[in-house]
Parts: structure tokens; sequence; C-alpha cells
């Protein structure tokens, strides 16, 4: 089968992305996890499908490098939006499904795309870090000099403790210098730390926030660039209103065989 394919990225999340609005491609686990192998295939943190869903303005289906379908992506939901538009689907304000549910997005200035998460209600303490779920499960840890890290090495300790190796779980470091957040991120499914991650970078700006009510706007930094997160701190453990904003950026297209 030859596929046509199309490679974006979001401060440095990449993803091969295939448009299936006419439902033709079918992929199992082993030729995903092919196409994301960056020695062997095209190379990705994940890969997406564009799905035609009656409805919404389109389906968004996200695997991870590993082959499996996945939790919600945030960075990979900003590229899938502005893949959207490209193939045609032009419209200011979009309404997509996603595996956890409806999301909207919009255009915004100087390429920046603007996604709406699911409201967040329940954030739980595990042995002075957090857990919390964007989408995606995270584990949120407050570090000084996050720059200094193995993260590999300390995400994947915690990633498959006897608590989390079932289902793992997204790893999130996490330096507060006033003026920003700096946040670098161990994933499951792709098993290392990845440049950015949108759900991670939404979990840590929540547990960040400015203001104890109200609105809040987080500036994020990670490895692949800028970020931010806006919403409204509701209570202690709620917020609501939450848009990760960022760039969403077309790298290049091809052909391959699988």
């Amino acid at each position: 089968m030859q596929l046509n394919f199309y490679k974006y990225q979001g401060t440095g999340n990449d993803f091969v992305i295939l448009d299936n609005r006419d439902g033709s491609i079918s992929l199992n686990t082993q030729q995903v996890k092919f196409l994301c192998d960056r020695r062997f295939g095209i190379g990705a943190d994940g890969l997406m499908l564009l799905n035609k869903l009656d409805g919404y303005d389109f389906e968004m289906a996200y695997y991870n490098a590993d082959g499996r379908e996945s939790s919600m992506c945030g960075n990979g939901g900003r590229c899938l939006t502005r893949f959207a538009f490209d193939r045609g689907i032009h419209k200011a304000n979009y309404l997509f499904r996603a595996v956890d549910g409806d999301h909207q997005a919009e255009l915004g200035e100087n390429g920046w795309i603007r996604l709406k998460m699911q409201d967040v209600s329940d954030v739980k303490e595990y042995h002075g870090d957090l857990l919390l779920d964007t989408g995606s499960p995270h584990y949120v840890k407050n570090v000084h000099h996050v720059m200094d890290l193995d993260v590999f090495k300390a995400g994947r300790e915690i990633r498959y403790s006897k608590d989390f190796e079932a289902e793992g779980i997204n790893v999130n470091f996490v330096e507060n210098d006033d003026k920003k957040i700096i946040v670098r991120t161990y994933e499951r499914g792709v098993e290392d730390e990845t440049f950015s991650c949108g759900t991670g970078a939404t979990a840590s700006a929540l547990i960040s926030a400015h203001n104890d009510k109200g609105f809040n706007q987080v500036e994020v930094q990670t490895l692949g660039g800028h970020l931010a997160v806006e919403f409204d701190k509701t209570g202690e453990h709620s917020f609501e209103n939450i848009w990760l904003c960022g760039p969403a950026t077309f790298v290049f297209k091809g052909e391959i065989e699988i």
C-alpha cells in the first residue's frame, strides 16, 4: 500500500499525518510503529489520521510511536487543525472529536493555534508531587535546575514504577522562574523525552497558576519552543476554559510504501 503522508511539528513534537477522510486507510500496530521509526521509517513522536465524522469538522485519531492508539495529544490536536486548514477545511473556528471528547480550535496570530482542552477537576497528591489528567495522565514534579536533569532516567524510573507500570504515565519536570515555567517531559508510548508535550505543558501550567481564582495565563518554555496556557481557576483543584496555545508547522510531505 502506498501512502501520501505529511509531516507537521508543534514546538518540536513531530507527527506523521494521513488524510483519511475517504476511510481507505487502515493501519496495524506494526505499520504505525514503522512509519514513526526514525531510522527505518519517516520518523515521528506519533501518527494521526484526519477522519471524517458527521456533525464535526473532522475526527482526530492519534497513535503513539509504539504503534498503539493513545490518549489525547495537545500538540497533535493543534497540528491536525493546521493540516485540516491546509487540506481545504477553511474555518476560523473548528469543532473536532478526539478520543477524550469534543475540542474547539481557533486560528490565532503568527501561525499559532488555540486548542480548547477538557476541564480538569481532580488533582491528586502523590509523595509530594501531583497527578492530573488533561486528556492524558500526567505526573508533575517541581524541581530546581531542570535543564541539568537526566529526564530520560528520572522519568523512566517513575513511569515504570509499580504504581504506574501497567497503564503508563507521562512525567513532567517543572521549574518556575516567576515569568514562565520550564517543562521537560518523558512521554509514555514514545518512551523517551520529547521536545514538547502539549497535555504535559497544560498539566504543568495548571498547577503553576499565578492567581488563586479567576483567569490565568502561564507561559511555558519547552525544549522545542514556547507555548502558553490560558485558563480559569475555579477552585483549589478545578480548572475550566483551558486553552493550549502555540505554533503548528508544516515540515514536508512525501510518499511511502508499506
